[in-house]
């Protein structure tokens, strides 16, 4: 089994794609069959998994993710900033972990996945981890 941590500094909501970054951690584990965790710290951030052929399918995602849980000033929890409790609520629907099939290799991805690391509130300073192993 390995882990690796990745960093990133992300802005105010929004999405960085973090595939390469996954296939070069589970080229590096040494992993050739076996599953893939990626799972960040963090509860006003999520991973997800869609295209990246299009930046704006992606824009329409999280737009729609702000529609459903719009930033307001009546929730209960109000800290840091004013996105703080959507991020919270944002974070807890789209998840912070991912699991991957590996396989000859590389994580089992469809010809259009990409997996994103979505900032749910933000600019901060981020991280997460990739955690590879065998069958």
């Amino acid at each position: 089994m390995t882990l690796s941590n990745h960093k990133l500094k992300t802005l105010a909501n929004a999405a960085y794609e973090i595939t390469e970054t996954v296939r070069e951690a589970v080229a590096a584990s040494g992993v050739q069959e076996g599953l893939c965790v990626v799972f960040l710290p963090h509860t006003t951030a999520g991973l997800s998994i869609t295209s990246f052929w299009d930046p704006k399918g992606l824009e329409d995602v999280h737009d729609d993710i702000n529609r459903l849980v719009p930033t307001r000033i009546d929730f209960k929890h109000e800290f840091d900033t004013p996105q703080d409790a959507a991020g919270h609520i944002k974070s807890v629907l789209i998840g912070v972990s991912l699991t991957l099939i590996v396989t000859e290799g590389k994580p089992l991805l469809g010809h259009s996945q990409g997996i994103f690391f979505n900032e749910f509130d933000g600019p901060r300073q981020r991280q997460f981890f990739v955690k590879c192993s065998n069958d």
